[in-house]
């Protein structure tokens, strides 16, 4: 039974995302301490910096749990510019009217958008069966730079050549709590994913497929293996984030997940 899409929910939901990217930051700040990351909270909103053009450098959370005020954005604000970072807030509509009206007040807009995706996890979640020809497993500890390496070869046809994906694998790799997944075809890995556990929740992140194996089902069979473990390990919900509209998001509807809300991440354009 899916759970109303109501302010508990999206507390829960929030929470998991903000951690999981707060434990990537944490990992960030040992694998490469010369970027100086580090994560605060603030009237509940948890403001992470992993460098002044990490996706991670944000908020999560703001105006869900306390009621934020000028000074706590002003607080934040000064987190972010002490580090050479713009103030990005990644916030959900449930959180309110009143945090919108505070963010425009200070001259914020919003620019991205992001469907939060979630449905119940059971002992059986899909309809589909995975390819049969492909082999799904948790990567031992020692194999970090494979899954990094398989993911960031995945992503590198959205974001182009070099190394900033390539890194950012290594990263979620050395996050604590992930849970690292790859799909393997003939015996090579052809697709990386991962999962964070919290409060209930499965974050389900990190889905990346390198080009010539895509359309053999790959995801599917990673989808599947996690929700299976994260229903063994007392989760009773799942959720992601996709681009609205988009092919994943279809594919996440497909497959059972329903939107909750969508989420809005706004930036400071005057003073």
């Amino acid at each position: 039974m899916y759970p109303f899409a109501d302010l508990a929910l999206a507390r829960r939901l929030e929470r998991a995302e903000g951690l999981a990217n707060a434990r990537c930051v944490e990992a960030r700040a040992r694998v490469s301490p010369e970027v100086g990351a580090a994560w605060i909270e603030v009237a509940g909103a948890l403001a992470m910096f992993d460098g002044p053009a990490s996706p991670i450098t944000q908020t999560f959370g703001l105006g869900l749990f306390d009621g934020a005020d000028d000074a706590d954005v002003a607080r934040i604000e000064d987190f972010f510019t002490d580090r050479g970072a713009p103030a990005h807030h990644e916030v959900s509509p449930v959180a309110g009217p009143a945090i919108f009206t505070l963010l425009t007040g200070r001259g914020y807009e919003p620019f991205e958008f992001t469907s939060v995706l979630y449905r119940p996890i059971g002992e059986r979640n899909l309809d589909a069966l995975p390819n049969p020809s492909l082999r799904v497993r948790a990567i031992a500890e020692s194999e970090a730079e494979l899954w990094a390496r398989t993911a960031a070869e995945g992503w590198r046809e959205t974001t182009g050549p070099g190394d900033f994906m390539l890194t950012m694998g290594r990263v979620f790799a050395a996050a604590s709590g992930s849970r690292l997944y790859v799909a393997e075809l003939d015996g090579r890995a052809v697709a990386a994913a991962a999962m964070h556990l919290h409060d209930g929740v499965a974050l389900m992140a990190g889905a990346s497929t390198i080009p010539a194996a895509r359309g053999r089902g790959a995801q599917l069979a990673l989808l599947e293996r996690r929700l299976g473990d994260a229903f063994a390990n007392g989760c009773d919900l799942a959720m992601m984030g996709a681009l609205p509209g988009s092919i994943s998001q279809r594919n996440a509807e497909r497959h059972g997940f329903r939107i909750a809300y969508t989420r809005l991440k706004w930036r400071r354009t005057r003073l």
